[in-house]
């Protein structure tokens, strides 16, 4: 497979040759090259340096609003420089999270206006915080041959275009050693207590006999496989949680792993661009001893369990709606990935900051903290107005920095996390432990980076949250507040919002009364769920209101209303249903357009359904007749109207649908009329998935 599906193989391998002298000449310790194809604004993962696939694979297509260096580089157009780990967890978590404590530099790749695409080096911690003037010129150098190597091949129209997966370079490596060198180095490995060589993937390249017999098994079974997949040691993840660590920090590793009985071994992992050396040697055993603690999952990039748990984390908030969501996802998650025995999350609200979630304290003990002022000098507060973590490592320490602090039980650890975004104050998180905490450098990035990955969603659900608040208050206002009473008339209604999108829906009714002894009642529903769908609904509500109390006939009233809708042209549709009553003359008049037949149960039990004669829906043509039918409504009569949503559902006819409400309707023996609207209600939502919103509008005349 070729890692480009366009362009000539000169000019990749030209790209190639690019890169490489690159990464010589600016020595990262890992490198990606991102190309822009012109069909849409994603950057895509196209060359590898220093990383394997594995680690690389979440950013192989990066669209530029995201927050990462190289989205921002391509929306700005300029080189970003993140210095430190401290920079990069404050202002790109979800990087972070995968190389924690890193430099970044992400530099665009520009021909005359176009941009062609990224390029993205990363530097280990050891890397001063400031971009060498040497590095800088690298970086500019390659993104400026690069560019018009780029325009060159589109120009010629062989653009060069990425491939289904990156081209992962091989590092840089001096010129093979001789047969006399060769052996020298692997007498040397074989005179080690143990010594094996793993590629990037984790893949073993090399092992020695001594490593061999210290592992338990044959040196040939070991080689192109993972050592943890085929060793397998029952309570041993630690050895495939170093190597990751080791590979994404390019930082020396060393821990200690039991071989099942009782064999313990010593292991240090040297990583480069290449890979990682393990050397392993044999330590005593220690029957006096008392078994070691297992280590908790630290939120240090040491753990692979805790990097997943948290980009596991990372992958949920982006499905949280509400605050109370992301209240309950981040509790979830972090109580257990980092060992703590509370959190409790905050947000910022004119000036104050308020308790929205927690997890192991008692309300009692937070009262006092909603609602705490962002002028106070208590710890929440001094956090998030300095923007700045704090970290106390035990009691002592905490006191210290607050002496008026109150201690909850025997919490003796706390972490106190701004959520900001951009600068702007969206909340805190704080977490307790039950016992000392040192907080290493480690660690509080990784916090740190979670906090910013919690602020994000927390930002989103505020929004959310309001706008539900919103759609609720407008869908109050757009129905009506209360049914005007009309002698020998009893009249009921619901809504059921369907819970999706804004929560904004187009179904309606109302009850209009016309003069002493007649009204009107209407039903309908627009498409769709969103503001322009409500804004039309009460567009056509207000017309239809206007038409009945000028007493228009309900064919003519559906015409103008059409007309109307027509006119309006806002490329929706709607159905509709009108029903003027007469209660002196005991008669009704119905017209519809598209709308589900109202039911009828007479005074003697009677029920059908009324074959009202259906025009086409409005909005469609500005031509379209509604024909009127009368029937006798005596004293005792009721009249059901409804919107689809009652009668609608995956997988149910929705002819039979309605043939059963009416049979429900017909069981029906109650005289009261909101007893059998909730009936109704309850018979058609039996268990059965609703993705629409419902209206139900009952009425029975009286005497």
């Amino acid at each position: 497979m070729q890692p480009f599906a366009a362009g000539s193989g000169s000019e990749w391998e030209e790209l190639t040759t690019l890169f490489r002298g690159l990464v010589q000449e600016a020595a990262p310790s890992g490198g990606m090259l991102f190309l822009l194809p012109s069909r849409e604004p994603v950057l895509q993962l196209s060359m590898l340096y220093g990383m394997s696939w594995h680690i690389a694979a979440p950013w192989a297509r990066i669209r530029a609003e995201e927050a990462i260096p190289a989205a921002e580089a391509l929306r700005d157009r300029r080189l970003v420089w993140v210095g430190t780990g401290d920079q990069l967890a404050m202002h790109y978590p979800r990087l972070a999270l995968v190389v924690p404590e890193h430099a970044v530099a992400a530099g665009p790749i520009l021909a005359g206006d176009a941009v062609r695409g990224v390029v993205c080096l990363l530097w280990p911690p050891s890397h001063p915080a400031r971009l060498a003037r040497g590095e800088r010129e690298a970086i500019d150098t390659f993104c400026h041959r690069a560019g018009l190597l780029l325009r060159s091949a589109a120009e010629r129209g062989h653009p060069v275009m990425p491939g289904s997966r990156p081209q992962v370079l091989e590092p840089v490596r001096p010129p093979p050693p001789g047969t006399a060198e060769a052996m020298a180095a692997y007498d040397f490995a074989a005179r080690l207590p143990g010594a094996m060589s793993l590629d990037l993937e984790g893949r073993t390249t090399f092992v020695s006999h001594a490593a061999a017999d210290l592992l338990g098994v044959d040196a040939a079974d070991l080689l192109g496989v993972r050592p943890w997949e085929h060793l397998k040691w029952p309570g041993e993840p630690t050895f495939e949680d170093r190597f990751r660590a080791s590979v994404i920090s390019h930082r020396p590793a060393h821990f200690t792993v039991v071989r099942p009985p009782d064999r313990r071994l010593s292991l240090r992992l040297y990583p480069d661009a290449s890979g990682v050396s393990v050397h392993l040697t044999p330590l005593p055993s220690e029957p006096s001893r008392e078994p070691e603690r297992p280590v908790r999952a630290s939120a240090a990039p040491g753990g692979a369990t805790t990097l997943y748990h948290l980009m596991h984390l990372a992958a949920t908030l982006t499905e949280t709606v509400g605050v109370d969501d992301v209240t309950e996802r981040v509790a979830d998650q972090l109580v257990p990935a980092f060992g703590a025995s509370g959190l409790v999350l905050m947000t910022v609200e004119e000036g104050r900051l308020r308790v929205v979630g927690h997890r192991g304290y008692d309300p009692a003990f937070l009262a006092p903290f909603d609602g705490e002022s962002l002028t106070s000098d208590a710890p929440p507060a001094r956090a998030l107005t300095r923007q700045q973590p704090a970290f106390f490592a035990d009691f002592g320490e905490f006191r210290a920095a607050h002496p008026d602090a109150v201690r909850y039980r025997d919490r003796d650890a706390w972490a106190f996390l701004p959520l900001a975004i951009r600068g702007r104050p969206v909340g805190l998180l704080v977490l307790s432990y039950n016992r000392a905490q040192r907080f290493l450098p480690p660690e509080r990035n990784v916090l740190v980076s979670v906090a910013g990955l919690v602020a994000q969603a927390l930002d989103r659900a505020r929004l959310y949250d309001a706008k539900q608040r919103l759609a609720h208050a407008l869908q109050r206002d757009l129905l009506p507040r209360d049914l005007p009473e009309v002698p020998g008339l009893r009249v009921t209604a619901r809504y059921l919002s369907a819970g999706h999108g804004m929560d904004i829906g187009g179904d309606f009714y109302d009850l209009i009364r016309c003069d002493a002894t007649s009204a009107a009642a209407v039903i309908g529903d627009v498409q769709g769920h969103n503001v322009q769908a409500a804004a039309l609904m009460g567009q056509l509500r207000t017309a239809v209101h206007a038409h009945a109390a000028a007493g228009t006939s309900p064919g003519e009233l559906m015409a103008r209303t059409n007309r109307l809708m027509c006119d309006l042209n806002p490329g929706l549709f709607a159905s509709c249903l009108y029903v003027h009553l007469d209660l002196a003359q005991h008669r009704a008049a119905l017209a519809t357009a598209g709308h589900p037949p109202p039911l009828l149960r007479r005074p003697d039990g009677g029920t059908e359904i009324l074959p009202v004669p259906t025009g086409l829906l409005l909005g469609i043509t500005r031509d379209a007749d509604y024909a009127t039918m009368d029937i006798p409504l005596p004293p005792g009569t009721t009249l059901a109207l409804y919107t689809d949503g009652l009668v609608e559902a995956p997988g149910t006819d929705i002819d039979d649908a309605i043939a059963e409400l009416a049979r429900q309707l017909a069981r029906s023996c109650t005289d009261d009329i909101d007893a059998l609207t909730d009936a109704l209600l309850r018979h058609a939502l039996r268990g059965i998935p609703r993705t629409d919103d419902i209206a139900m509008l009952l009425m029975r005349t009286t005497r």
